[in-house]
């Protein structure tokens, strides 16, 4: 029973976060100076032009009635206009893109495997490559590796995203010339060329990423080596790397792992830095790229489904870490 309750109260959480975003975005977008239905009245945009696309994008209704029908399309879907000129809108329904002329879902769709590829693989990279330095630099503590891979994790916090991209470009790109500098091919057309054009985003990212990892694991593998339960495992004739990795590292790796879904969360929202950098059209350039154009639908649906992931990745980060500790459930 304390399960359930458990569960619902964080699925009861997700639904809350994702009415909070969608109001807020509603606001903002209302608050702005730009107006959608006068971009697509058209030139003269008389009275009666501007009222009519006022009614045919649905923003002739206060934001409120706005959002209902919004949130209503998801479920329902969504029917925009009347007569000849209709648009139908199939659910779940984020809206409609009418710069586009396509569903926003349909867009979503169409992105997304371009940014979850790029989150993945980075996610991956950057876990694995993170964890192993942080347990190193633990294991040699305050001896010169230990150092060497600190001041490389100091730096790579100490990055921006764009510049670890440019960088990253100019060397392996137009330098050695060894990998494509932009650009993304489909996994199911072409899986070499798939990977070699997701090579240096991943290791773009995952430079970044794992330094944070790095540095977080060694304090908690350090902190986790000074427990009693290490000196008994010692004691009774377990080798060093047993008692590092069983004892220290398995324990370490639980405030290392609820990081890591919530990265992964928010990456999967999209990667806008990364995606301009190396030429990928994603969720984070449709995003831009609607802002820009003041694609009010759109803004609204990418970031209703990027605050979706997030909740999601925050929901499973809950659920497992209730499970390795049942302590958070009763609670």
């Amino acid at each position: 029973m304390n399960v359930l309750r458990f569960l619902a109260a964080r699925l009861g959480g997700i639904v809350l976060v994702l009415l909070v975003v969608a109001v807020v975005t509603f606001l903002i977008f209302t608050v702005l100076p730009a107006d959608p239905a006068r971009l697509s009245c058209g030139k003269p945009c008389t009275p009666e032009n501007y009222a009519a696309a006022q009614r045919y994008l649905g923003l002739d209704q206060p934001w409120w009635g706005q959002l209902w029908n919004y949130l209503a399309g998801i479920v329902t879907g969504r029917r925009f206009g009347s007569g000849t000129g209709v648009v139908d809108c199939p659910a779940p329904c984020f809206g409609y893109s009418f710069q586009l002329s396509t569903p926003v879902t349909e867009l979503i769709v169409t992105r997304l495997p371009v940014t979850a590829s790029i989150a993945v693989g980075a996610a991956l990279l950057w876990f694995v490559a993170g964890v192993a330095a942080g347990t190193v630099a633990a294991v040699r503590r305050g001896r010169a590796l230990d150092r060497t891979i600190m001041t490389v994790a100091i730096a790579g916090v100490s990055a921006p995203a764009y510049l670890v991209g440019l960088l990253a470009i100019l060397l392996f790109g137009f330098t050695l010339g060894w990998l494509p500098t932009g650009g993304y091919e489909p996994l199911t057309e072409d899986p070499a060329g798939w990977a070699l054009h997701l090579l240096l985003p991943w290791c773009a990212l995952a430079f970044i990423s794992a330094a944070v990892y790095a540095r977080l694991t060694r304090a908690e593998v350090i902190d986790q080596l000074g427990q009693d339960h290490i000196r008994t495992a010692r004691a009774i004739g377990l080798s060093e790397p047993a008692v590092v990795i069983r004892h220290g590292l398995r324990n370490a790796l639980i405030p290392v792992v609820t990081v890591f879904g919530l990265d992964l969360g928010t990456l999967l929202g999209g990667a806008v830095i990364t995606e301009k950098v190396f030429s990928m059209q994603g969720l984070g350039s449709l995003l831009i790229t609607a802002v820009g154009t003041t694609d009010l639908q759109t803004v609204v649906g990418v970031t209703l489904f990027a605050a979706f992931l997030i909740t999601v990745a925050n929901f499973v980060v809950d659920v497992v870490y209730g499970l390795i500790d049942p302590r958070v459930a009763v609670g």
